[in-house]
Formats: C-alpha cells, structure tokens, sequence
C-alpha cells in the first residue's frame, strides 16, 4: 500500500538516492545533472521554502515531490519515483495529495521534458493540459508544462 506524508529531514538522502536515479534514466536523452546533482544542501534549503512530499510502500520510500503556491498558482517541481516502483500509482498519488491539500490554488502547474512521451501521458492521464513548452530552458532542456485548473467553488 502507498501511503503520502509530508518529508522530515531524516528522508532527504533516500529521496537524493530515489531522484537521482529517476531522472537518471533520461541520461541519454537530456543532460539532467542538475537534478541527479543536487546536493543534501540544496534539498534542506528547499524545504524551508516549499513543500516536500513523500510516497513510501511497506515502510520504504519510493517516490517524492516539492510544491510551493504563489499567487494563486501551485507550482509542482521535482516528482521523482524510484524507477523499481513506477507505474503503480505512487505518482498520481503524490500529485493528487497536492491537489486535495493546496486548496487555495486556482492552477496546478508542472513542466516534463518534452522527449518524455510517458512523462506526457501521465500529465494528460491527471486531467492536465499542454499550456507551454520551453524551448533550450535551463540546462538546454526542452520542457513542456502542464495546467490544472481547480473548477471555482459555489459560494452561495
């Protein structure tokens, strides 16, 4: 069973381990060093400024992500699952506990590598649409982001 929890500090170095070998495998198709790179540094200084999620089965962490909203707009950043565990749902779990939990966003946004196609297919299986790619974006990666929008609430 996967279960979704807010990270501690004790899970960043298994989620360093997860990511780095989820975004590891687009080795050959994108220079993805930033993300298969980043430091313990640079996760703990995220997490005093965003939200980090984790997935875990049986007690083992499989999968992570980092969110922040500004201005209305949930940003979600980083979704690594641990390649032995993709596909069974530990993804669309951690995007749909953003959703359920950042009731003040009216936009979900996320951006994939464009030479993804299942990358793109699990966006679009989510309920997500194509808003924008970003042509030679950071680290000369092509992106393209996704938008959620949440339907307005009756107030009356």
């Amino acid at each position: 069973m996967i279960t979704i929890r807010p990270a501690t500090e004790e899970d960043f170095p298994a989620l360093l381990q997860i990511q780095q070998a989820a975004f590891g495998a687009y080795a050959d198709i994108y220079t993805v060093s930033g993300w298969t790179k980043e430091t313990l540094e640079s996760v703990q200084a995220d997490a005093k400024a965003k939200h980090i999620l984790v997935a875990e089965s049986d007690g083992t962490l499989i999968g992570s992500v980092r969110f922040w909203t500004i201005a209305g707009v949930c940003v979600i950043r980083l979704l690594s699952v641990s390649p032995s565990h993709q596909g069974q749902g530990a993804g669309k779990k951690l995007v749909q506990s953003i959703e359920c939990t950042e009731t003040t966003a009216h936009k979900f946004y996320a951006c994939t590598m464009l030479r993804t196609p299942r990358n793109i297919q699990f966006f679009l299986n989510l309920g997500y649409t194509a808003e924008t790619i970003l042509p030679d974006h950071y680290d000369h990666l092509d992106l393209i982001c996704f938008a959620k929008y949440q339907p307005e609430l009756n107030t009356t």
